[in-house]
């Protein structure tokens, strides 16, 4: 037999306390005192936690509503207490805002949400919307009677758990099996056990995360592109951010691209797309979102506001592979050099939740798990340190450049976009063993080695940090006395990956970087690596597009074939013996026009 306490929520009216919260949100405006008073009793009611709704509580939320002609709805929790009561208008209605109220990754927020409609339409946008903002158990709309003011039937709907590949673009490039709908009934005949249902999706989320933490350990990232250029050109740059995102050893899980007429100052992206990226990392278990572009700590801090995940940006992400190549005392100086320059600007007064969630991890390795609750005068403090350290090493380099330059070997500098392969170049030539690796940014240290070109010359070869797109300038600015190795160069191996699509626009990142350092005035060959990739015709257009575009001396080659490299050996001896004639040209004018100066 049930108890009184029993039949009472079997019956929807069971009272929590003797006395119930009284707010009710929304548009109360216009209400009778009457009216407003029944609408407030709703929190004294319950519903029996196993199910959605109960037929008396859907007549009373019915009823009111037809009465006021405004939709009602309430926020229920897993007990079957109402938590907010909320009125709106005839079309929608405008739930609180509880996205501040953190919810745990793999869990639902423990409230459902049941409303009315008046006008018998289908769960809308909005509601649907608020489901995955607001990461709700369930939404459901109760359809009210246009002419009695009964409850018609119930639609439902829950967000579906998914693993990556398990995302399809419709037709319409729209993201499909985002949301189980439950099929349309009478409060009655709801035969779903709610409980069951809520804890079953969780396990699934749990158990995604868990089989995902298992096999992979690392962190699972969506990324996202907003650009008001072409979508192409915001497609080539997605794939050069993914190869980042690969070379930092995350796990890209989804890719999301938005074109506008401008960048939104706040939040990037526009409000639609924003919520589908929350959806998305909702649904995937996402622990990190990832910008193709530089974000302001404002913009930071509203998008992981919103979503409720750490945000980082295209340079902060280099920065992390940078922290984790570095190997020798002078790259990890000069990484958290860059480090604490780039994060300077992003301490704030009293941390907040947003921020915290930069340290450690993708993003926050490298100079100290807890740099981000220093204060702005001990950051200060350690950049100036840091930077006299950089300062006494570059004058080490100068040291050790003039006792080349006294040897009078003469110097080639290799250079390129990251992962053309130069390490592997300088390998072949030398016989070395230098580190060198199928991914971004494998080498940091500059390596030197002698060699010898196929006249009896001897030179000196370097190996130096590959350049990308937009590199952060703090980075480029910390790992200046690095790249002042290229100074003294004789000849610069501008190294091309043929195989790239891209390798235009690498070309023309490396020479604004070249720019940027004032080292345009160096002779250059420019090798196109990786040949054997590329069939012939392909790579013949490829020079004489090259040559067309101003490059004085290209050819191709390949750093695995070392059959490939005595042309451009003999290539290298032929540019170092014309510069030479050039410069001893050019001394014995100036020498000349001296002499006839002085005796005039």
């Amino acid at each position: 037999m049930l108890t009184r306490d029993a039949r009472l929520v079997s019956f929807g009216v069971f009272t929590r306390r003797s006395t119930f919260i009284s707010t009710v949100h929304g548009n109360t405006q216009g209400l009778k005192q009457n009216q407003l008073r029944r609408i407030e009793k709703i929190y004294s009611r319950r519903i029996a936690p196993q199910q959605i709704v109960t037929p008396e509580f859907a007549r009373q939320l019915s009823e009111l509503s037809h009465e006021t002609n405004r939709q009602l709805g309430v926020l229920v929790d897993r007990k079957g207490y109402v938590e907010h009561v909320v009125v709106g208008d005839a079309r929608r209605i405008e739930l609180p805002d509880l996205r501040r109220t953190r919810v745990a990754a793999d869990r639902f927020r423990g409230l459902r949400c049941i409303h009315t409609h008046l006008r018998g339409e289908e769960l809308t946008q909005d509601d649907l919307t608020d489901l995955a903002l607001l990461r709700l158990d369930l939404m459901a709309a109760i359809n009210v009677d246009e002419r009695t003011g009964l409850p018609g039937v119930v639609r439902a709907a829950h967000l579906l758990p998914a693993k990556a590949n398990e995302i399809k673009d419709d037709e319409n490039g729209d993201r499909t099996s985002q949301y189980v709908f439950l099929e349309p009934r009478q409060p009655s005949q709801l035969d779903v056990d709610f409980l069951q249902l809520i804890n079953s999706l969780e396990e699934e989320i749990a158990r995604n995360r868990r089989v995902a933490r298992r096999s992979e350990g690392r962190d699972r990232v969506i990324l996202v592109g907003v650009t008001t250029d072409s979508v192409t050109e915001a497609e080539e740059s997605m794939s050069e951010l993914r190869e980042l995102a690969l070379s930092a050893g995350i796990v890209v899980l989804d890719e999301l691209i938005q074109r506008r007429q401008a960048i939104d100052p706040r939040t990037v992206m526009g409000r639609g797309k924003l919520d589908e990226l929350i959806v998305r990392a909702l649904r995937l278990g996402a622990d990190l979102i990832v910008f193709d572009r530089e974000l302001s700590p404002a913009q930071v801090r509203s998008i992981s506001e919103a979503t409720d995940l750490k945000v980082i940006d295209r340079a902060q992400l280099i920065l992390d592979i940078f922290a984790q190549r570095a190997e020798s005392r002078e790259g990890k100086i000069q990484v958290e050099l860059a480090q604490l320059k780039y994060l300077l600007p992003r301490l704030i007064s009293g941390q907040d939740s947003a921020f915290s969630r930069l340290a450690g991890g993708i993003g926050g390795r490298g100079p100290g798990e807890t740099k981000l609750e220093t204060d702005r005068r001990r950051v200060r403090d350690r950049i100036n340190r840091l930077e006299r350290e950089i300062e006494n090493l570059r004058s080490r380099r100068q040291e050790r450049r003039k006792a080349r330059t006294r040897r009078e070997f003469p110097v080639i500098s290799i250079v390129g976009y990251t992962n053309a392969g130069k390490s592997t170049l300088l390998n072949a030539l030398t016989q070395s063993s230098v580190h060198a690796e199928q991914r971004m940014f494998a080498t940091l240290d500059p390596t030197s080695r002698r060699l010898r070109l196929p006249r009896e010359q001897e030179v000196i070869v370097n190996d130096t940090v590959g350049f990308i797109r937009d590199l952060p300038p703090d980075l480029l600015a910390a790992f200046r006395a690095t790249l002042e190795e290229i100074s003294g160069s004789d000849l610069l191996i501008h190294l091309v990956d043929a195989s790239n699509p891209r390798w235009e626009q690498q070309i023309r990142s490396v020479e604004k970087i070249l720019a940027e350092l004032k080292y345009t005035e160096i002779p250059r060959l420019v090798a196109f690596n990786k040949a054997d990739s590329v069939n012939a015709e392909t790579m013949q257009a490829i020079l004489r597009q090259a040559s067309e575009a101003g490059a004085r001396d290209c050819l191709a080659i390949s750093a695995m074939n070392t059959e490939s490299l005595p042309p451009m050996l003999t290539r290298v001896g032929e540019i170092l013996a014309r510069n030479l004639n050039e410069s001893d040209h050019a001394s014995r004018y100036s020498a000349k026009h001296e002499y006839a100066a002085h005796n005039a």
